[in-house]
């Protein structure tokens, strides 16, 4: 074969291997997502949730039946028996977007919409004796869609959207039942948030503010009462490291496993699957195995601090009733 013939015939496979190379990068990328035991519930969006243990709390939401129709059913998930247990009704109004957080061994749920009222009211549920009891009303403008985090004791709720995207914060401290306004969210106002906490930090990030998808990431330390700016989460430094980055989004999912936060789901525009690992010593993102059920937004996330789990959730009109947990450390054997 001629040096010219041959190199007709590079030039021809080229595509097809730069095609190989980058079906490649992506198959070797981290992670395996596990389907585990189906919610047994309705499928439904916008519910809320919290951790407690070895159990993750799924509660109200909408399934999209009817236009003011909501949910208030309460549910169990124990990630040690891979199996769900209804519990108590949810005895206040039945909501959506209502955001939740858990302190102590009890979980804590607030705010939200009814499909005609943005809502202020705040519920403490005790696991021990499968009871709701109604706490002192949250005491920002009633909300949706905001974000809380529960941290060294408190609980912490702030942003979201009353007719105007939001960005003040407020902190609950459960054994007088009293609420103080703390120093609000540095940066941008912001609806549809995600948080997580390590190592009794907390972190926010992501949510949309007036069309835009927010790219600017905090931390909050309750020992000093004080927020920090860490690095972006897209590509706005003159640095390599944020080149690939594609992190911002709304409605996203968090949770920790090992000290690392794993963000996954939401929305930019479509529906997202793309998972990234927060690693919070070097303040860097890297992407690992994209969710493996349906992409999706407006799920729920559970964690243990060593299993992670996301479930229900829409995408379009059509809502979800299941459940994946992440493998953080395994390779998915179907890339092979």
């Amino acid at each position: 074969m001629t040096h010219k013939r041959l190199f007709t015939l590079l030039i021809a496979l080229f595509p097809i291997l730069a095609t190989s190379c980058s079906d490649d990068d992506d198959e070797d990328l981290i992670g395996n997502w596990i389907r585990v035991s189906d919610f047994d519930g309705l499928a439904r969006s916008e519910a809320s949730c919290f951790s407690i243990g070895n159990k993750g709390y799924l509660v109200c939401g909408y399934d999209g039946s009817k236009s003011d129709a909501r949910l208030s059913d309460l549910w169990e998930y124990d990630m040690t028996t891979d199996a769900w247990t209804q519990k108590a009704s949810f005895p206040g109004t039945a909501r959506n977007s209502a955001t939740a957080f858990a302190i102590d061994g009890k979980g804590y749920m607030g705010t939200g919409y009814d499909g005609l009222n943005y809502l202020s009211d705040f519920w403490e549920y005790d696991p021990t004796s499968n009871t709701w009891s109604q706490k002192a009303d949250f005491p920002g403008s009633a909300r949706y869609d905001a974000v809380a985090f529960g941290v060294s004791g408190k609980g912490y709720i702030g942003a979201g959207y009353n007719g105007n995207f939001l960005k003040d914060f407020y902190s609950y401290n459960p054994a007088s039942n009293t609420w103080t306004q703390i120093v609000s969210i540095g940066g941008s106002k912001r609806q549809g948030a995600t948080s997580f906490v390590i190592d009794n930090i907390a972190y926010v990030c992501c949510g949309v503010n007036n069309g835009d998808y927010i790219d600017d990431f905090w931390k909050y330390d309750p020992s000093t009462g004080q927020w920090t700016q860490l690095r972006d989460i897209a590509n706005t430094s003159d640095d390599d490291y944020d080149d690939d980055y594609s992190i911002v989004r709304k409605y996203a999912n968090a949770f920790v496993i090992d000290g690392s936060a794993y963000l996954t789901c939401g929305e930019s525009g479509s529906v997202r699957s793309d998972t990234w690992k927060y690693y919070p010593s070097t303040d860097l993102w890297e992407q690992v195995h994209d969710f493996k059920g349906s992409s999706r937004t407006l799920a729920v996330s559970f964690s243990n601090g060593t299993r992670g789990y996301i479930a229900t959730g829409k995408s379009g009109t059509y809502r979800f009733d299941d459940i994946w947990e992440l493998h953080p450390y395994d390779y998915d054997p179907d890339d092979d």
